[in-house]
């Protein structure tokens, strides 16, 4: 019989790589999107979309028909400014999205949740490598909701042995991104430069960011559906990329057809981010097998065919 997955959030950026990757392992595959920032056509063709959010009460009835094995959840609010001036909406979305996700499991014995959780729960923990160990000390409202959403896993766990595995991921970027989200300077920075736009840097460029390729994160949330139980992994590359040096080379590749602008520090946002993922290699096997350079490049081909009217992976 085949294994039968849903996956909430799976027409969004990160969700729909993760999708193509379970439909090449054969795995039975129901998309659930409210469709407020994924769209329907980054859902592979045979792939079933259901539009419904996670917040509705209506989710335990798409639940109760596909009967999942596994939940990989990813609908949320991703947007770090956006939490700041709306913050009841982002914990309504993130927060209480998520405990419906994990009341529908619990109901209909779901063998396993994966979380799609943010490095952004650590806070600014100065200019180290970050471990799992590392304490919690969130500075936006959507690292204090993805937070929160963990503890509810837990608990969860703790109370009725719902097994989950949570990955925490570094700033994530890739084909398909828009320009929210913690990995949208990448996409912000690429569509600027294929129209000779300046490159807006915010503070002085010194603050870093751990840059991890949306197929790389795929694959780590593949390698969860038989490995990594009841753990919390950093999903990062553990490499400290300084935005001035990302804006150097995202410019390489169209030389001088972008200038660097600056503006002032936003608040909420992370001056240091880089995670250890060596628990990820112990737990999952798991290694990242782009480099920055190699994700942008493909990133940068998306875009440029993007604007020409032709979507591709």
């Amino acid at each position: 019989m085949k294994v039968r997955a849903l996956i909430t959030g799976g027409a969004g950026f990160i969700g729909s790589h993760i999708v193509e990757r379970l439909v090449q392992a054969g795995v039975e595959l129901l998309v659930v999107d409210n469709l407020s920032s994924g769209h329907a056509l980054f859902v592979p063709t045979g792939v079933k979309l259901v539009q419904q959010s996670v917040t509705s009460p209506d989710l335990e009835a798409v639940f109760a028909t596909f009967r999942p094995d596994y939940v990989f959840h990813l609908a949320a609010q991703i947007d770090v400014a956006k939490s700041m001036q709306h913050p009841i909406e982002d914990a309504e979305s993130n927060i209480v999205g998520t405990v419906n996700v994990l009341q529908c499991c619990h109901k209909l014995g779901v063998r396993k949740l994966i979380f799609s959780s943010s490095c952004a729960v650590y806070g600014d923990t100065g200019d180290t490598l970050i471990p799992e160990t590392c304490g919690t000390r969130p500075l936006s409202f959507y690292g204090l909701s993805k937070y929160v959403s963990e503890r509810y896993i837990l608990l969860y766990h703790h109370l009725y042995k719902l097994p989950y595995t949570i990955l925490r991921y570094a700033n994530v970027y890739g084909p398909r991104q828009a320009v929210k989200g913690e990995g949208g300077v990448i996409s912000i920075f690429l569509r600027h430069l294929l129209h000779g736009e300046p490159l807006r840097i915010y503070g002085d460029g010194s603050q870093t960011r751990d840059f991890i390729y949306a197929k790389d994160v795929a694959a780590a949330n593949l390698l969860c559906l038989d490995k990594g139980d009841n753990r919390i992994l950093n999903i990062g590359s553990s490499r400290a990329t300084p935005i001035h040096q990302l804006a150097a080379i995202v410019r390489a590749f169209q030389p001088e057809s972008s200038p660097l602008t600056y503006g002032p520090e936003r608040p909420g946002e992370i001056q240091y981010s880089v995670l250890d993922h060596t628990e990820a290699m112990h737990a999952l096997g798991w290694t990242p097998q782009f480099s920055l350079e190699e994700g942008l490049k493909e990133t940068l081909d998306f875009y440029k065919g993007e604007e020409r009217g032709v979507w591709k992976s």
